[in-house]
């Protein structure tokens, strides 16, 4: 690389370390000037990641296995500059797929705990209540890994017995 500025669009920042740098410089979509050999810059996406967030089988907490799908939107957040710079520590240098994966088994993760905490009933009836409790949940998760959670969707829910489920069951409540 010679003397000179670097450039990066506006779905990506630019990471400048080494010389005259305490910590890291972070440019969200712009330029910087970089001295070749004493500094260093990398770049990280900022792009905006679409999730299909899969729970087979999970049972909810009246025992009934039920199989749910959300979709969520979720990215790096470049103009919080803590929370770049926490993005920064945990995914620079790892690829777009992999920071996708990582959000994605998060977001698994909450999303089926959510699921064991309600009933059938309360999923289906109020998947409201259920795609916020998620996007909650999530969100403080995922913030701390630098990543905001934009959106979160309910798609479908599914009996493992009957298929795409009915508003016709009255099985116990928890």
């Amino acid at each position: 690389m010679s003397c000179g500025f670097v450039t990066c669009g506006p779905n990506e920042a630019l990471v400048v370390s080494g010389c005259c740098y305490s910590k890291p410089l972070l440019v969200p979509g712009g330029r910087v000037f970089v001295w070749p050999i004493v500094q260093q810059v990398q770049k990280i996406s900022l792009n905006t990641m679409t999730l299909q967030v899969e729970s087979p089988t999970v049972y909810t907490c009246q025992g009934v296995p039920i199989s749910v799908t959300g979709i969520a939107q979720v990215k790096i957040q470049g103009q919080n500059e803590e929370m770049l710079s926490t993005a920064c520590e945990q995914f620079l240098g790892k690829t777009e797929e992999e920071i996708h994966n990582i959000a994605l088994v998060t977001l698994e993760g909450h999303q089926r705990a959510i699921m064991g905490s309600m009933t059938v009933e309360e999923i289906y009836k109020d998947r409201k209540k259920f795609s916020k409790e998620v996007f909650e949940v999530a969100s403080s998760d995922l913030v701390n890994m630098g990543i905001t959670v934009v959106s979160y969707t309910l798609k479908d829910i599914r009996d493992e017995e009957k298929g795409i489920l009915k508003s016709s069951w009255n099985g116990p409540n928890c």
